[in-house]
């Protein structure tokens, strides 16, 4: 799926730091969906975390939705980096040190440490909080606060020093990870200089990141130090590495700013694959159809087992409701990326809207698929309630029904519709036995509330 726009954007101005960890919060994000971008980010923090001894596998990659610069783990291993960040950096290098930096607080475990700090300033203080735009601190002491009126107390200040003191730690992780991967430094400290320039601003025209990793001339003097001793240092950027960044960066430009600001990046005088993946993009957007089509179309002929080439395409041709010419686009970027659940959710989407018992039968299997590769995604659940339902199968509807319901929290109604399953099928039976562990979480979760 070619960036969807999941969730609304809240912003958090305050708040008590004890409320802070909750899981709810962790849902209050404007996230990006797009399987180039998340593959991307993936491919640079593989390695890193194999060399922290983490699985990668466990580590999710959330693409935030913020023009702001800034990155955070939060809510157990899920790593957030913002649009922002992504577009703003130099080259990829700076992504992966940030990716380097943010590994290095998973591997300190300071998620887990931050749980007593975050109390014990809770209980002396509430501390405003603004992450980027968007609403979320799960449990961690380098996501930074801003005092709700300048208050300067003893656990305010205890509460940065403990910051200062995990945020060192990490780089010290995080450039060991790169030297141990074969990779410079020096990614990691021009973004760190770029940080070094947004401290002089006033605290409201700082980026996020300033204010959620607090900076000190000592971790600029380390990474200096580093980068001058480190064998790795002038080791150049993979070629792989800098072609996918360039075409990400593209791909989020285009498809989060207005189209003269696209072409101002990207102008129609340039005919690079990033400037023309851009160009496409935004005349998709501005409803220049035919023309992203004729450029997608020259891009395919050039690359024709790129699979995303292949998922743009089948987007705009769903998006105009070409569903005939749509399916077999995301069937071909399905068969270039099979291990994709956001291709194979578009797929399936666009096979509900063709209709037809058989096409719902392959659109119900590409979802259970999907629903393998990521059972939480609440979008997959409903797309199958809806392909079940359409097929007569009600039991399997009102099943997934509810694991959507339990996915997006509301219990009552999961609990509500998994019984209704259960009622109409055999006591012992695998939807029977599922319906039954949904019915038991949404009990447990109502309960705890």
């Amino acid at each position: 799926m070619s960036l969807r726009l999941l969730l609304s954007v809240l912003i958090g101005l305050g708040g008590i730091i004890s409320a802070i960890a909750s899981p709810a919060n962790a849902q209050r994000i404007s996230l990006i969906r797009d399987a180039e971008t998340e593959n991307t980010i993936r491919a640079y923090a593989t390695p890193l975390l194999l060399a922290a001894r983490l699985e990668p596998s466990a580590v999710r990659i959330l693409i935030v939705n913020n023009k702001s610069l800034n990155a955070f783990v939060a809510a157990g291993q899920n790593l957030f980096i913002n649009t922002g960040l992504i577009m703003r950096a130099s080259d990829a290098s700076e992504v992966i040190g940030v990716l380097a930096h943010e590994t290095g607080h998973i591997a300190g475990g300071h998620l887990i440490r931050s749980t007593q700090a975050l109390k014990d300033a809770s209980a002396s203080t509430i501390l405003g909080y603004i992450l980027g735009g968007a609403a979320v601190i799960a449990g961690r002491p380098d996501v930074g606060a801003a005092v709700i009126g300048g208050a300067q107390n003893a656990a305010v200040r205890s509460y940065l020093k403990f910051s200062r003191t995990q945020e060192s730690a990490a780089d010290r992780a995080g450039v060991r990870f790169l030297d141990q991967t074969q990779q410079s430094s020096g990614g990691m400290l021009t973004f760190m200089n770029t940080l070094g320039e947004q401290e002089l601003l006033s605290v409201s025209r700082q980026d996020a990141y300033v204010r959620t990793h607090p900076l000190t001339r000592d971790r600029i003097e380390f990474l200096e130090h580093h980068v001058a001793q480190s064998r790795y240092t002038n080791i150049p950027t993979p070629q792989k590495f800098k072609k996918a960044h360039a075409r990400m960066v593209a791909k989020l430009r285009a498809f989060t700013l207005r189209k003269r600001r696209t072409f101002r990046y990207y102008p129609v005088t340039d005919t690079s694959v990033p400037a023309r993946y851009a160009q496409a993009i935004a005349y998709f957007r501005s409803a220049g159809t035919a023309k992203a089509l004729k450029i997608m179309v020259g891009l395919i002929a050039e690359h024709p087992h790129d699979p995303y080439f292949h998922e743009l395409r089948g987007q705009i041709l769903f998006e105009n409701g070409r569903i005939d010419e749509a399916i077999p686009a995301y069937e071909k970027a399905t068969e270039l990326l099979p291990g994709s659940a956001l291709i194979m959710t578009d797929l399936a989407r666009a096979q509900i809207e063709k209709d037809g018992l058989e096409m719902r039968n392959r659109a119900i299997r590409n979802l259970k698929a999907s629903i393998q590769l990521e059972p939480k995604r609440a979008f997959t659940w409903r797309l199958l309630a809806t392909a079940e339902g359409k097929n007569g199968n009600m039991v399997e509807s009102w099943r997934a029904l509810a694991e959507e319901a339990l996915l997006h929290g509301r219990f009552d109604n999961a609990i509500s519709l998994a019984k209704r399953s259960q009622s109409r099928t055999e006591v012992g039976t695998p939807v029977w036995l599922r319906a039954e562990d949904i019915v038991a979480a949404a009990t447990e979760a109502k309960n705890s509330r």
